[in-house]
C-alpha cells in the first residue's frame, strides 16, 4: 500500500490518495496520519475483523491518528 493512501478515522478503510469520502462507510474523516494495516479477506470468518468490527473485505489501518 502506498503511504500516500487515506484511512477513514471511523471506520479505519483505507482509500485511495484522492477520496473525498471513505468508500467503505462515507465518512469524510480521513487521514494521512495511520500506520500499520490488515486485509481481510473473509470477515464473516475473521476473529480480527470481528474484534474490528468489520465486515467487508479490504484494506484496514491498524492504527488511525
Amino acid at each position: 500500500m502506498a503511504e500516500s493512501r487515506l484511512a477513514c478515522r471511523e471506520c479505519h478503510y483505507i482509500n485511495h490518495a484522492d477520496a473525498q469520502a471513505c468508500e467503505n462507510c462515507g465518512s469524510s474523516s480521513l487521514t494521512e496520519d495511520w500506520a500499520g494495516y490488515v486485509v481481510i479477506t473473509h470477515p464473516e470468518r475473521s476473529e480480527i475483523a470481528e474484534e474490528m468490527n468489520v465486515n467487508e473485505p479490504g484494506g484496514y489501518a491498524l492504527k488511525v491518528r
